[in-house]
């Protein structure tokens, strides 16, 4: 047998990756939903940490703008994950809320 291109064999990992965390993603119960979204803000706060150092190294020779590219595409990536994050977790908390109802009807009942 011959050998397989990395390049192929890591596609095809990351293509088998896309639809494992689809799956997983959408098998989650809504009682689990908001932690899931803390541990995914806290490892996105993780990848915007590297995407810092990424974009502020300075490479001798070629490439340092493949880093600084890549770092930047992480930042900006990360921070909008984090941000719909805290949206979604805002909103699913607010599910759980008591509905405080309006004074006129409270002092009626």
């Amino acid at each position: 047998m011959e050998h397989v291109d990395p390049t192929v064999f890591r596609l095809a990992i990351f293509v088998l990756a896309i639809f494992v965390g689809y799956y997983v993603v959408w098998s989650v119960t809504p009682a689990l939903h908001t932690p899931l979204m803390a541990v995914t803000n806290a490892i996105s706060s993780v990848i915007i940490v590297g995407g810092l150092i990424a974009a502020a190294a300075t490479a001798d020779g070629t490439g340092g703008w493949v880093a600084k590219g890549a770092g930047v595409a992480a930042v900006t990536l990360a921070s909008v994950n984090i941000f719909g994050g805290f949206m979604v977790t805002r909103r699913m908390l607010a599910m759980y809320k008591k509905k405080e109802r309006p004074k006129a009807e409270a002092a009626e009942s």
